[in-house]
C-alpha cells in the first residue's frame, strides 16, 4: 500500500506538470542556469545517508527551493533527472528511489507551494514575508510536515525509533529552511529573474510619485 500511495502521488505531480507545460516559460536561451546548478546538487542532498552509511542521517530536500527558482510544474518535471541520478550514486533500488522522489520532493515542493500561495493570499505582499515567509518558514514547514506523514505512512527506515527519525527529520527541515533563505535573499536582491516565483511589481512598494 505505501509503494502505491508513491506511485500515485508521483503520477499524479506529473501528470499535472505535463498539463501545464511549463517549458513555455523558459526562453530561447534555456533555463538559467543555477536552476540546473541547484538541480544538480540534490542527489548529493537525497543521497546523505547512503554516503555517510548512518540511517539517522536524514537527507535534505532542496525542493522548496527549486519550486521558488523554476516554479511548481517545472521543478515536477527535472524530479525525473534528479531521481534517476540519485538512484544511481546512492546505489537504491526503484521502490526507494521513487519513495525520496514523492517524500524528499514531490510532497514537501507541493506543500511549500500550498503554503507560499496562503502566504501572498492573507499576508501583505512585502519584500520580507517573500524571503522569510517561502524561502525560510515555507520550506521549514513543508518539509518537516512531508518527513512526518512519511514516517506515519512508511514507519522509521533501518530499524531506527520514531522518535529519532522524527528529530533527524525536524533538524532536516531547518537546514532546508536556512540554505533556501539564505539563497532566496541574495537572489531577491541581485538576480531577482532567477525566481520564477518572484516580481519586483508584486513584492516592492512603488516609488513615491511612480
Amino acid at each position: 500500500m505505501p509503494l502505491l500511495a508513491d506511485l500515485l502521488l508521483a503520477a499524479a505531480a506529473l501528470a499535472v506538470a505535463l498539463v501545464l507545460r511549463p517549458w513555455r516559460a523558459v526562453g530561447p536561451g534555456g533555463p538559467p542556469w543555477p536552476w540546473l546548478a541547484w538541480a544538480a546538487l540534490l542527489p548529493a542532498f537525497w543521497a546523505a545517508d547512503r554516503f555517510v552509511a548512518t540511517a539517522v542521517v536524514q537527507p535534505l530536500s532542496g525542493v522548496c527551493l527549486l519550486v521558488l527558482l523554476m516554479g511548481w510544474p517545472l521543478a515536477m518535471l527535472a524530479l525525473v533527472p534528479v531521481t534517476a541520478l540519485t538512484a544511481v550514486v546512492a546505489g537504491l533500488d526503484a521502490a526507494d528511489a521513487l519513495h525520496r522522489a514523492v517524500w524528499l520532493g514531490v510532497v514537501p515542493g507541493t506543500l511549500g507551494l500550498l503554503l507560499g500561495m496562503g502566504l501572498r493570499r492573507w499576508l501583505p505582499h512585502h519584500l520580507f514575508v517573500y524571503i522569510l515567509g517561502r524561502g525560510f518558514f515555507a520550506t521549514a514547514l513543508a518539509t518537516a510536515a512531508a518527513g512526518a506523514i512519511s514516517s506515519w505512512l512508511h514507519g522509521a527506515p533501518g530499524g531506527l525509533a520514531e522518535d529519532d527519525v522524527m528529530l533527524g527529520r525536524w533538524l532536516a527541515a531547518w537546514g532546508d529552511a536556512w540554505l533556501s533563505g539564505m539563497i532566496t535573499a541574495i537572489f531577491v536582491a541581485f538576480r531577482p529573474q532567477w525566481l520564477a516565483t518572484y516580481t519586483d511589481r508584486l513584492y516592492l512598494p512603488p516609488r513615491p510619485g511612480g
